[in-house]
């Protein structure tokens, strides 16, 4: 196999910061983050890719789930997302979700996030898929994720004149920082990171941010793939980084294919428009070409069984009838309902001459949602000192095998206060200090932008929805000949740019996800092996976690469910 590169190609930095702590990404794991520390340290930075509001909470439709119903209990919630994971949870990781996740909630709603609420003032909380119990709490019908990334954003602002914060919107970090390697030849402690600002701004060109600590709250891998829910920068920057920083990550084969996504037609790429979930909780029905219902014979949930199960089911059925897509129905809804409850897909809908109150809505799975990321434990820390991960740049070990609906907001915020308060404890105990970067050995090397659809390709049609050995081979053999090529032709290096570094990362993650994919011989939650059926806990109740090693080579190990 083609070894990986340690470090990016980039020019050397031109300007320094420092700060206490570091966080990367403005979603809800990362502000919640930023927030936190602030009260904590002397100084934070945070730095985002986009505009503050750019990350992918906005997108999130669906809600937040939290056992906030009286009748409800923290152990229901964990046993739902238990079964789920299907079996590769870490419960102590849940237990902590669930446990702390109402108090979480609640805090969101003192910085200012406005859920439904019905006549007695109460959060109005309803039910999706994987759910015994209706815990989902919205804002705005559909817009939870933007109501609580406004909020979040609101109370950043209001500090934003503080010195002892910064934020640099429109920067990519390129690189970790780490200090000197160990005897091993293995990289040092992180120690900052290398950023490169994008468009203008107070500063320009690639500078160096110096720290005790970082935080990667970076978001998913939606870019790898052809089609996907995620946002445009959603190019798997974090996972790649850690990696090549010395870090583990871990569950990456774990990919979550949204059963009802808008079917666009075979050409679309890019982002595509989510039909959210809570649309089915809301009573829609899914319904084959001669208008049956199709899973209500598959799982005792019908439509709302968990995701993996009904994007299983709706790969099986479109294979059956030879076609691309198949339909959502939530005709008897009604138009006053529907349009109150989902403005926003209404909206989105309407934009493309879609009625849900009359038509039938062309579905299909596409890639939503992240189980793997930075392997973690249970206080955001990865396996490289001075580095966590929170969010879905992190596999805490929630989602195990399968995300259950509307866990992924509660996971940002929970971890991400977790992180925080371990990161900030650390800076006031004395028990991290400032380490001086060293270049990481080896070539860097840098993936032109034009070679991004031949990466997409390779891994949808490798690690796509359904995987079987013979094509997982092939995506690799493809992927490793395109890190041959563009590591031997580093003299030939393309300019360093955005565009470059993110199809760089692209390439990276789809190479480790194809790797462990087909290293996993059997079926379970979001990974489908069709020539592996069953699932297999006799060997693989396991984590699958990557490294590499002081060569660059992708080095795989078992790692168990319980990291503490």
């Amino acid at each position: 196999m083609s070894s990986f590169v340690r470090r990016l190609a980039a020019p050397q930095p031109g300007w320094t910061i420092n700060a206490d702590v570091i966080v990367v990404g403005s979603g809800i794991a990362g502000l919640t983050a930023a927030l936190e520390l602030r009260a904590k340290v002397d100084r934070v930075l945070v730095v985002t890719k986009g505009e503050l509001s750019s990350g992918s909470t906005v997108w999130a439709q669906g809600g937040i789930a939290a056992a906030l119903d009286p009748e409800d209990t923290p152990d229901e919630h964990l046993q739902d997302t238990l079964v789920a994971g299907a079996g590769l949870c870490s419960e102590q990781a849940v237990r902590a979700l669930v446990t702390e996740g109402p108090d979480r909630v609640r805090e969101l709603v003192t910085r200012g996030a406005n859920f439904d609420t019905g006549p007695d003032g109460d959060i109005t909380l309803t039910r999706e898929g994987g759910h015994m119990r209706d815990r989902i709490a919205h804002a705005g019908g559909d817009a939870t994720g933007a109501e609580i990334s406004r909020a979040l954003i609101a109370q950043l602002a209001a500090v934003e004149n503080d010195p002892g914060i910064e934020v640099i919107e429109h920067a990519m970090v390129v690189d970790l920082l780490t200090s000197a390697p160990d005897g091993d030849g293995r990289p040092g402690p992180v120690c900052g990171v290398t950023l490169h600002i994008i468009g203008e701004g107070s500063r320009d060109g690639v500078g160096a941010a110096l720290a005790k600590s970082v935080i990667l709250a970076t978001g998913g891998i939606g870019q790898v793939f052809l089609s996907s829910t995620n946002p445009a920068s959603a190019t798997g920057d974090g996972l790649a980084a850690a990696l090549r920083a010395g870090a583990a990550i871990a569950d990456l084969e774990f990919v979550q294919f949204h059963p009802t996504v808008l079917w666009q037609g075979s050409a679309a790429r890019g982002q595509q428009p989510l039909i959210s979930e809570a649309v089915r909780g809301e009573g829609a029905h899914l319904l084959n070409a001669t208008g049956e219902r199709f899973m209500v014979d598959r799982h005792p949930m019908a439509e709302l069984a968990p995701r993996d199960v009904v994007s299983k089911g709706i790969v099986a059925m479109m294979e059956d009838e030879g076609s691309e897509n198949v339909f959502l129905d939530c005709r008897h809804l009604g138009k006053g309902f529907l349009k109150d409850r989902f403005p926003t897909i209404w909206e989105r809908l309407e934009e493309r001459n879609i009625d849900m109150a009359r038509d039938l809505i062309p579905v299909a799975p596409a890639q939503h949602y992240h189980s793997g990321g930075i392997l973690t434990d249970l206080r955001g820390r990865s396996t490289q000192a001075g580095l966590y991960a929170i969010g879905e740049a992190a596999c805490t070990g929630v989602h195990g095998a399968n995300r259950l609906a509307s866990n992924s907001l509660l996971e940002g915020l929970v971890f991400a206060t977790r992180a925080a308060a371990d990161a900030a404890s650390a800076v006031a105990d004395g028990v991290v200090s400032q380490r001086e970067p060293v270049e990481r050995s080896g070539p860097a090397a840098l993936v032109p932008a034009t070679a991004r659809p031949q990466i997409q390709s390779a891994a949808h049609r490798g690690a796509g929805p359904v995987r079987v050995a013979a094509k997982l081979e092939r995506a690799a053999e493809r992927l490793a000949s395109l890190r041959a090529k563009f590591r031997a032709d580093a003299l030939r290096t393309p300019t360093p740019q955005t565009a470059e570094w993110e199809t760089s990362n692209i390439l990276a993650v789809a190479s480790v996800l194809t790797a462990v994919a087909l290293e996993r011989e059997e079926t379970r939650g979001g990974h489908l092996r069709e020539d592996f059926p069953e699932a297999d806990d006799a060997h693989w109740r396991v984590r699958l976690a990557a490294t590499l090693d002081s060569d660059g080579e992708l080095a795989l190990m078992r790692a168990p469910l319980e990291l503490g």
